[in-house]
């Protein structure tokens, strides 16, 4: 019957058109281009639509505004608000209620002194992978939320000089518990991670007691954190004594930093 229709002449794509009078005879399209294929429905052919599977506007070849300030979606940083072009497409800044300047006002901006992404909550990504810095313990290189924002195989390291003990001893201050239980809340929202207990001591003393000190202090945060649900399997602990300083030994500011407890959280590989 359909070849009846077309007067015995073929439509190799079916759409009711004949292949002689079809500019694209395979493929199925519309009678009003032609026979060629109008896949978004914006009234533009595929053939000149430059997002042939976005719906768009003739004024950008077929390409979306979705907000419909003249500025297209790809070249517009406020896609879903009416801006203006001088601001890449996001609304006029008030420097009164946008002291950093990048669309996002203050009262709804985490970063309000730092130029951000609206997205973001006005929070900067300077590695792109959509994690804002402040949250990303690897700013710089893209990476995974599963991670942290480092790479998916990257060693994770929370650093805290704040955990206090006993003078000379293992025994942890009651007031650092809380820093602890910080550790807990990550390890429980992240039940893949596995944990290796770091500690390190300053250089005061001999380097014997303070290896043994820095390998008991370790085990002590270990204990902490099994006694608060955490599987033993996921944790080790060690020690390194006075061996990886990191401030300078020779001040009180900089043997304070050395005294301290490293997490290092890593995924299974």
């Amino acid at each position: 019957a359909g070849i009846a229709a077309l007067k015995g002449c073929p439509d190799t794509d079916g759409d009711g058109i004949a292949d002689k009078d079809d500019a694209c005879p395979k493929v199925a399209g519309l009678a009003a281009f032609k026979g060629c294929p109008d896949t978004d429905g914006d009234g533009i052919d595929d053939a000149n639509d430059a997002c042939p599977t976005q719906k768009g506007v003739a004024a950008f070849m077929g390409c979306p505004d979705t907000d419909g300030d003249g500025i297209e979606d790809k070249a517009d940083k406020c896609p879903t608000i009416a801006g203006v072009i001088e601001n890449n497409g996001c609304p006029k800044i008030n420097v009164a209620t946008d002291r950093d300047g990048d669309g996002v006002e203050d009262k709804d901006d985490t970063c309000p002194d730092t130029k951000g992404l609206r997205e973001l909550k006005g929070c900067p990504d300077t590695d792109g992978d959509g994690i804002a810095d402040k949250d990303d313990k690897c700013p710089t290189e893209m990476g995974v939320k599963e991670n942290f924002g480092c790479p998916a195989k990257k060693e994770v390291t929370f650093s805290f000089d704040n955990i206090l003990f006993e003078t000379g001893k293992a025994a942890i201050k009651a007031e650092s518990f809380v820093v602890l239980d910080k550790v807990v809340v990550i390890l429980k929202e992240n039940p893949r991670h596995s944990a290796r207990i770091e500690g390190h001591t300053d250089s005061q003393g001999k380097a014997a007691a303070n290896q043994t000190l820095s390998e008991n202090r370790a085990k002590s945060c270990l204990d902490y954190l099994v006694s608060k649900g955490i599987g033993k399997e996921r944790l080790t602990s060690t020690g390194f004594g006075d061996k990886v300083p990191v401030g300078d030994n020779k001040t009180p500011a900089g043997r304070a930093e050395n005294r301290r407890v490293e997490f290092k959280l890593s995924l299974p590989k």
